[in-house]
């Protein structure tokens, strides 16, 4: 077939006084083809000349359909494919012809099918779309993937990041009060996907059984939680594009830090760093549009949301309560009592009677026992031997002068007696600070015979003095240290019967008289 380019040399020629007999002999064409071209400026297309031979796959395009449209209730991944079609023909159905024919036929039903789009517009404080990223960062014990929340808003495109420890409703209930205190605003719509830790249940539709703590960060700040349809990735792309800036331009290469709180400065820098840019298709910055986001959206309550889970459990004859697969000790006057476990993302509250008893750091083990020895101090009184048979005391580490108090102490008044003396010093413990109670400690080592009561009267003495001193400032240091040493110098004289006498006719003068 001659080109456009094969046109034009023939052509030339002919105009330059070629014969069409020397045009032929030189560019190797028939006259036929000569005399064609030079009526002709430009090749003419294709055309058929003769009807198609009928097709092999008419009958069985019912059939072909069929697959096709059950296809759509089947997995993502286990779908028919035009070839595994082609074979099934075959197999089935002794299709004879080829396969051209069933991929044309299964492109352009698949073609006719495919969703299209209206663009959206979305007005200044009205949509934030959230959802999660993942990357992998290095820490000092090694290499690891961190969830990364990314609420971002609808119209500025304006985005916010926080790395969490999991993808749990605390942590979603956290990150999200940490994103409207850094917007200072709150929108008027929050949409997510369907994640069970925020949409417990997925009725008709775009209804949803809320998460109930969801619910109340909603009432809360009074937006409406909004959910795409399921599968539906392209109802929130803002905040899909940001998982990508996320990953390609702010943890690449791999973020090297200490813990989360350095990666979280990291990250809400490059948020802000993020407002100067302008996205594809505005004229404006990120940072000018959200201003109209920030001035159209509501203002922040005046309380912060409580971000944390309820959990009722009831505590044990261990003195512990099950939160997440771990136990967390409690005081000895909540023991077999039902009480209501608040569980943030790095700590967790026990709460009893409305007020909290038991404060605890979150462990995110599998069978792990979070306990304080300060707990146990009750029990420890009628129990003295757990001092070395209990792991809480084995591993609890206090200052030396305590270790020191009990050596002596178990040397002057014998082994038991000595260890229950020492609980007694332990058990100030629950009251007073552990600094207190060692310069109690410290203030008597001169003391040839140590006991417990003398240190327990010091520490109680102590605090008095610091309380005073709190509440009035007329004490100074120096003058509390002053009074702290003459303790140890005042003696009560022992009193006798005869003493008694004394009361006895001073009363009987006043009654006389």
């Amino acid at each position: 077939m001659l080109t456009v380019d094969d046109y034009g040399r023939i052509r030339r020629a002919h105009r330059d006084g070629m014969s069409l007999r020397a045009i032929a002999r030189t560019l190797h064409h028939s006259r036929r083809k000569i005399r064609e071209v030079l009526a002709c400026p430009e090749p003419r297309p294709y055309t058929r000349t003769k009807d198609p031979p009928a097709p092999k796959l008419g009958p069985l395009t019912p059939i072909i359909d069929e697959v096709l449209e059950a296809d759509e209730k089947a997995p993502r991944k286990q779908r028919h494919t035009a070839a595994q079609i082609f074979r099934r023909l075959r197999s089935e159905h002794g299709y004879l012809g080829g396969y051209d024919q069933v991929r044309r036929y299964v492109g352009k039903r698949r073609r006719n099918q495919r969703e299209t789009f209206i663009p959206l517009a979305h007005d200044p404080g009205q949509r934030l779309e959230c959802d999660f990223g993942h990357i992998y960062v290095d820490f000092p014990e090694g290499r690891r993937q961190v969830p990364v929340l990314l609420p971002t808003w609808a119209y500025s495109y304006c985005p916010f990041a926080i790395a969490l420890p999991t993808e749990r409703t605390e942590a979603i209930l956290a990150g999200m009060v940490e994103a409207f205190a850094f917007f200072d605003c709150v929108p008027r719509e929050v949409w997510w996907d369907n994640p069970k830790t925020v949409a417990t249940a997925i009725l008709k539709g775009r209804i949803r059984t809320l998460n109930k703590r969801y619910a109340a960060l909603a009432s809360h700040y009074a937006f409406e939680p909004l959910f795409c349809m399921p599968a539906r990735g392209h109802e929130k792309p803002h905040t899909e594009n940001r998982v990508y800036d996320l990953q390609r331009r702010w943890a690449t290469p791999v973020p090297r830090v200490k813990d989360l709180n350095e990666l979280n400065v990291y990250l809400r820098a490059c948020c802000l760093k993020d407002r100067d840019r302008t996205v594809a298709g505005q004229t404006e910055t990120i940072g000018q549009r959200f201003a109209r986001d920030r001035t159209a959206a509501d203002p922040l309550p005046a309380r912060t949301f409580d971000a944390c889970v309820h959990t009722e459990a009831k505590v044990d004859k261990y003195q512990t309560v099950r939160f997440d697969k771990n136990r967390y000790s409690t005081p000895r006057n909540c023991a077999f009592r039902p009480v209501t476990i608040k569980g943030y993302i790095n700590h967790i509250e026990v709460v009893a009677g409305g007020r909290v008893v038991a404060r605890h750091d979150r462990g995110y083990g599998r069978g792990e026992q979070i306990l304080d020895p300060v707990h146990y101090l009750v029990t420890l009184g009628r129990r003295p031997a757990a001092l070395d048979h209990s792991n809480v005391y084995r591993h609890w580490r206090l200052p030396a002068a305590f270790i020191e108090l009990r050596r002596r102490l178990e040397q002057c008044h014998g082994p038991l007696a000595g260890a229950r003396q020492y609980v007694r010093v332990l058990q100030l413990l629950a009251e007073h600070p552990v600094k207190r109670v060692q310069r109690a400690i410290e203030h008597c080592d001169h003391a040839e015979a140590p006991h417990a009561e003398l240190i327990i009267q010091r520490t109680r003495h102590c605090a008095e003095l610091e309380a005073k001193q709190t509440d009035t400032h007329a004490l100074a240091p120096s003058e509390i240290g002053g009074l702290d040493d003459a303790l140890l110098t005042v003696q009560v004289p022992l009193r006798g019967l005869n003493h008694f006498d004394q009361f006895l006719s001073r009363k009987g003068e006043r009654a006389y008289a």
